[in-house]
C-alpha cells in the first residue's frame, strides 16, 4: 500500500508547523526522504471556521505544486482536492498538464466541486449549480488531458477546438474525485481513475458504507470496481483530543497498526493528515511508516 502525506499550507499558526514557502518545501523533502510515496496539498483560498470573525488563508495550491515539482524527485504530487469552481477548466487542465510534465509525470489530479461558501463569496466566484458546473468542468478537463483537445459547449463552460500544447510526453495524470454524494459517485464511476474517502481513523462502518456506495456506483456504470484506485484519507488527531475523538493517536505504534489495518481492507493508498502538521508530529509518522514497512 502506498502512503501519502498532506503538507501544511501556511494557514496554521501553531508552533513548529512550517508556514513559509522555504519551510514547507524543506518538510516536503524530508517527508519524501522518509519514504512517503506522495505529497498532497489542499486547495483553499481562505477559511472561516468555528464562528471566527476573521478568515485564515493558505498559499495558492498550484503555485506551491510547481515549486514542489522542482524540489522533489520521487514522490507523486496530489491535490486533495482542487476546486473546479476557482479556475476555468481549460486553464486548470493547462496548469495540471504543466505541473505533470515539469515533475516527470508525478501529478495526481484530485478534483471536487468545493463546499466552503465564504471563499467563493470573497473572491467573486458563483456558488450555485455546483454539481452541474463540476460535471461540465470534468468533461473539459478529461477531454484535454486524455485526448489533448476539447470542443465543448455547455451551460457554464465552452471550449472551441482547444488544444493542450505543448504535446504531452507523459501519460495523462490520473483523475481522482473525493466525494460521498450519489450524483458525484456516479461521475466518479464514469470518469475518474481514483476515488478518495476521508477523513477516517481506523477502518470502521463509515468506510464500509463509503466503499459499498462506490462499488454500487461502479455497478450502475458497468465498471469493474477493481479498475478504480481506492484511496483513503486518515486523520491523525491532536495530542489533546479525547481518546474517543475521531482519528488515530499520534503514536508510531498506533499509526503503524492503522496502516496495516487499511492495507488489509485492500486500500491502494493511505493519505495522512496531521492536526497539527508540526515537524515533531511528522517525525512520529515517519517512524510509523518505517515500522509499517519494516
Amino acid at each position: 500500500m502506498r502512503v501519502g502525506f498532506v503538507l501544511p499550507l501556511g494557514d496554521n499558526a501553531e508552533v513548529d508547523v512550517p508556514k513559509t514557502g522555504p519551510d514547507i518545501l524543506a518538510m516536503a523533502r524530508d517527508v519524501e526522504s522518509a519514504g512517503f510515496d506522495s505529497l498532497w496539498v489542499f486547495d483553499h483560498l481562505l477559511m472561516v471556521e468555528n464562528g471566527a470573525t476573521e478568515p485564515v488563508g493558505s498559499w495558492e495550491a498550484w503555485t506551491l505544486l510547481a515549486a514542489l515539482a522542482a524540489v522533489t524527485e520521487t514522490s507523486r504530487l496530489g491535490t486533495i482536492v482542487t476546486c473546479t469552481g476557482f479556475r476555468p477548466p481549460a486553464l486548470l487542465a493547462k496548469m495540471a498538464h504543466t505541473v505533470h510534465e515539469m515533475s516527470g509525470g508525478r501529478l495526481i489530479l484530485g478534483v471536487g466541486a468545493g463546499w466552503h461558501q465564504p471563499e467563493y463569496t470573497a473572491f467573486g466566484y458563483p456558488f450555485d449549480h455546483r454539481y452541474s458546473r463540476f460535471a461540465e468542468a470534468l468533461t473539459v478537463l478529461t477531454g484535454l488531458l486524455r485526448d489533448g483537445r476539447s470542443d465543448f459547449a455547455g451551460k457554464f463552460y465552452t471550449t472551441v477546438d482547444c488544444p493542450l500544447l505543448p504535446p504531452a510526453t507523459c501519460p495523462p495524470p490520473p483523475v481522482l474525485i473525493g466525494t460521498r454524494g450519489a450524483k458525484m459517485l456516479a461521475l466518479t464511476a464514469r470518469h475518474a481513475d481514483a476515488y478518495n474517502t476521508a477523513w477516517h481513523g481506523q477502518p470502521g462502518p463509515r468506510w464500509v458504507n463509503d466503499r459499498a456506495a462506490m462499488h454500487a456506483a461502479c455497478a450502475d456504470a458497468g465498471r469493474d470496481p477493481t479498475t478504480l484506485t481506492m484511496t483513503v484519507g486518515m486523520f491523525v488527531k491532536s495530542d489533546d483530543a479525547a481518546e474517543d475523538a475521531p482519528g488515530v493517536r499520534c503514536d508510531a505504534g498506533a499509526i503503524a497498526e492503522a496502516m496495516h489495518a487499511w492495507e488489509g481492507e485492500g486500500v491502494d493508498e493511505l493519505i495522512l493528515y496531521l492536526d497539527p502538521p508540526s515537524r515533531a508530529r511528522a517525525a512520529v509518522v515517519e517512524q510509523a511508516l518505517g515500522r509499517y514497512r519494516g
